[in-house]
């Protein structure tokens, strides 16, 4: 995704980096027990971390501590677990978000057309108004909203919005003129320009690839403008307890960001990086994968394409029509011939395949590549497929074939279920977010946000997975219960099965000796409270590497 200048913002400086942690820092007094009750062992009450930033020891109660410590930290009987590893995110794209304008609060296209006019007005320095994370979902008219609804409260620059799931924009006349969009622009392939009939005159909103059209001519970021947006990513998610993300769609920039922020030891979390296609894994990767870099920080693992669009935007690729528009199936942002092609390439360098696929006809494609090429392409590849969210139940089943991991939100589920059961209609219900029937075949099921999509928090998340009900509890006894969780299955696809998806399993995700001492200090028991009271989890403190590098000033006194 292109993100464009950030005219007037102050320069990056970010946090200054946390000292080396003491030789043998013990952390006690702290509650692990129900985690490690679930996991078989005894009851954790404290760690021992060892100058390498490992964890040196797993204290029980009972066992002996060290007598004389250089440096002891009292938890004061917080929850402690593994830091939460994000599956699905995309770190750059959280940071601009957070830096531009937000319409994801917007309950109607009046109030849409508020914030955009009330932003422009704060900002006439901004060449371009940019944001993101409108719904019409939302909206009362349960349609597109236009470029002269856009005109009407910003007409004296380009405007560009990108729609809540990343797969649609809306834009004002200026950014369409800007990118020479007019009825005689075609269709291109994998996307859709929104018309009016007759004449085709574009209406102002774009969809799948088809937003490249405008994205080209937006004036893209600074590099102080790309370290920023990073700065605000971490303190983002740290504040959440995703000490790990795997992030999908790594640009060159981005990665050049990435490394700047390694280099002067600003990066605070661990970033397992997906190139946004092939031409940039070859940029960036070269011959392969990169090696681990700052302290297991930051990796390139492989490369990130698509399949198909989204189900909000009607362009997730389905068997049947839309139950809601019966004139389309939706989209394939990528055709099956050029998709083997490019997971073939990718796999012949050892690149590990991440593939974007919503619709239950775009699972099915992704599936019999992975067969074909699995036959070609064997050992450890760990196929996945990112979000997995419609399925064919006759489908399923081949998901516990070659090592393929199923990379799922369960924010999606509650956010999306009013608009998933108009989409889908009933009959295609039955294979919707099934996590449960996934996790049943041998596959391994790895959570995440797809943030800034959905808010990176991850304990709305994990209690969707064990309760299938959003905040308010609805609907009563679950979406499709069948699918529900247990505790120990969410945390696990939160965390040690967040670090298998990404290659990175012994080097962190886990509470045990010599993995990365990467751990939250939480107010809630994951493993005991109600799915209400986890969705309102707060973590304390963040620690990465065994230092301290968030804490929540106001509820916790310095130790």
């Amino acid at each position: 995704m292109k993100r464009a200048l950030l005219a007037g913002l102050p320069p990056v400086d970010g946090p200054a980096p946390p000292p080396p942690p003491p030789a043998d820092t013990p952390i006690h007094n702290c509650d692990g027990g129900t985690l490690e009750a679930a996991r078989g062992g005894g009851r954790l009450t404290g760690l021992l971390i060892g100058n390498d930033g490992r964890i040196a020891q797993v204290l029980h109660r009972g066992d002996k501590r060290p007598a004389r410590p250089d440096y002891l930290i009292d938890a004061k009987g917080a929850i402690l677990v593994p830091g939460m590893i994000d599956a699905h995110g995309h770190v750059m794209g959280l940071g601009f978000a957070a830096l531009t304008l937000d319409l994801s609060g917007a309950k109607s296209l009046a109030e849409a057309q508020a914030l955009i006019g009330a932003y422009a007005k704060a900002h006439p320095d901004r060449p371009w108004i940019l944001g993101r994370g409108w719904n019409q979902e939302l909206w009362a008219e349960r349609r597109f909203p236009t470029a002269a609804e856009l005109d009407a409260v910003v007409a004296d620059r380009p405007v560009w919005l990108t729609r809540v799931d990343g797969h649609a924009g809306w834009a004002n006349s200026l950014a369409l003129a800007a990118a020479g969009v007019t009825a005689t622009t075609k269709d291109p392939a994998g996307g859709r320009i929104e018309r009016a009939a007759p004449g085709g005159k574009p209406t102002g909103v774009l969809v799948d690839t088809a937003t490249e059209l405008v994205e080209k001519v937006v004036p893209p970021p600074r590099p102080e403008d790309r370290d920023l947006a990073l700065a605000k990513a971490q303190d983002i998610l740290l504040s959440v307890g995703v000490t790990a993300i795997a992030d999908m769609g790594t640009s060159i920039e981005d990665w050049q960001s990435y490394r700047r922020a390694g280099d002067s030891g600003r990066l605070r979390i661990r970033i397992m990086g997906y190139a946004g296609g092939t031409q940039a894994m070859a940029l960036i990767g070269g011959p392969g994968p990169s090696p681990w870099l700052y302290d297991d920080r930051l990796r390139l693992n492989g490369v990130k394409l698509y399949a198909d669009g989204a189900l909000g935007s009607r362009g997730a690729s389905l068997k049947a029509p839309y139950a809601d528009a019966p004139g389309t199936k939706g989209l394939r942002i990528t055709g099956d011939t050029q998709l083997r092609n490019m997971m073939s390439r990718a796999a012949f360098d050892k690149f590990q395949v991440a593939v974007h696929a919503i619709g239950d006809e775009a699972n099915a494609s992704v599936l019999a590549a992975i067969e074909d090429l699995a036959a070609t392409y064997g050992g450890d590849r760990r196929w996945r497929i990112e979000h997995a969210q419609v399925l064919d139940p006759a489908d399923i089943a081949r998901l516990g074939k070659f090592g393929i991991i199923a990379s799922m939100q369960p924010v999606h589920q509650t956010s999306d279920r009013p608009m998933a059961e108009a989409r889908l209609g009933p009959q295609r219900l039955a294979g919707a977010y099934a996590w449960k029937s996934v996790l049943g075949t041998g596959a391994k099921l790895a959570f995440g946000s797809d943030t800034p999509v959905e808010p990176p928090n991850p304990f709305p998340g994990f209690s969707a997975a064990i309760s299938r009900q959003d905040a308010s509890g609805q609907p009563f006894g679950g979406w499709q219960p069948q699918e529900r969780l247990t505790r120990e299955e969410t945390l696990a696809a939160y965390t040690a099965n967040g670090a298998y998806a990404g290659f990175a399993e012994g080097r962190f995700g886990r509470l045990v000796k010599g993995e990365r001492a990467d751990f939250l200090l939480l107010d809630t028991d994951p493993m005991m409270a109600s799915p209400t009271q986890i969705a309102q989890t707060r973590v304390l403190e963040t620690w990465v590497n065994g230092q301290m590098v968030w804490r929540r000033e106001a509820t916790s006194a310095p130790r």
